[in-house]
């Protein structure tokens, strides 16, 4: 079985103890690790597979807090780097009384944003793996330099591609930098998971089905939209397979997409997939794979924060039934 690689943002998300008012109103919070890479990581992990996370975080108290709790779910965290050049990141979260979000991000920047190109290894890549990535450290910076090393050398040794755009639009100088550097790297993904209310945003294209069909440049295999409980849908280049969403109880919907992401992954994983044959197998295996990361997107919204929130594979098998 092949191995998950994520490269990008890990930090402390500080979930309210107060719901359905605005950030400035809340009087205090509980800690928890997220970062969207890291969170699709411990997903994979938690599951029984091998993930590694590949970040920079700072020689602080946040940057041990996190080390420890990736370690405790089983993430390796021996492609970490760490810096006192910068403090690890941190995002305060404000939940509506539907369980959605805001964000205020401290990071200008943080350790994350300095990971170099030179302390990406191309040797860390090889058939059978998938590398992970986001956009938000795609922001001009190390980091982004890191990412563009890390894809090619993960492609070039075999590894399937995974791109969730994750819009983060406070994390911008503006929407059109955001959306620029979005459809730059679309095309270095085989498999591209976007969410549906940030479809029109990354395509500028209204009308969902040629939205959809945009996508499909360059090495893109597979398009996966995410509707939330309404389920999934799988497109390929010339199919379509839709899913159905899991009713729960909702308390906080932050790193539910991750959950998904790392279970849709894990299946590929399992599954022994690879570049000359990923697409095959979704076609053969996509009512497993989506219903799987549909129950753990769900199940991850079931509690506060991300990582802490993921489900077990029991749970989700349980809740499939």
């Amino acid at each position: 079985m092949g191995k998950l690689f994520s490269i990008g943002e890990i930090l402390v998300d500080f979930i309210p103890h107060q719901k359905g008012i605005a950030l400035k109103d809340v009087e205090s919070f509980t800690r928890v690790p997220g970062g969207a890479p890291a969170n699709v990581a411990a997903a994979v992990a938690k599951f029984g597979g091998t993930s590694s996370l590949i970040t920079k975080v700072g020689k602080d108290a946040f940057g041990d807090f996190l080390l420890e709790r990736l370690a405790e779910v089983g993430v390796k965290t021996d492609k970490i780097a760490r810096t006192k050049q910068a403090n690890t990141g941190l995002a305060f979260v404000s939940l509506r009384g539907d369980g959605e979000r805001d964000f205020s991000f401290y990071r200008n920047p943080s350790a994350d944003l300095l990971l170099e190109a030179s302390e990406v290894d191309d040797s860390w890549f090889g058939p059978g793996d998938v590398l992970h990535f986001g956009s938000v450290d795609l922001v001009d910076s190390p980091m982004k330099k890191a990412h563009v090393k890390a894809i090619m050398a993960a492609k070039t040794n075999g590894a399937i591609i995974s791109f969730d755009p994750n819009v983060r639009l406070p994390l911008w100088d503006n929407p059109k930098q955001c959306r620029e550097t979005i459809q730059e790297f679309i095309p270095t993904a085989h498999i591209l998971k976007v969410a549906d209310d940030e479809l029109e945003f990354i395509t500028g294209i209204a009308d969902e089905s040629v939205a959809i069909a945009s996508l499909f440049t360059g090495d893109v295999l597979a398009v996966v939209l995410t509707k939330g409980a309404k389920g999934a849908d799988l497109h390929l280049q010339n199919e379509t397979y839709t899913s159905a969403g899991y009713s729960v109880k909702v308390e906080d919907t932050t790193g539910a997409g991750d959950a998904f992401t790392g279970a849709f992954l894990h299946q590929l994983l399992k599954l022994g997939a690879g570049q000359d044959n990923v697409e095959a197998l979704l076609k053969d295996h996509h009512g497993e794979i989506l219903a799987f990361a549909n129950a753990s997107g769900a199940l991850a919204t079931t509690g506060k924060g991300a990582i802490s929130s993921l489900p077990t594979k029991d749970e989700v098998l349980e809740l499939m039934k």
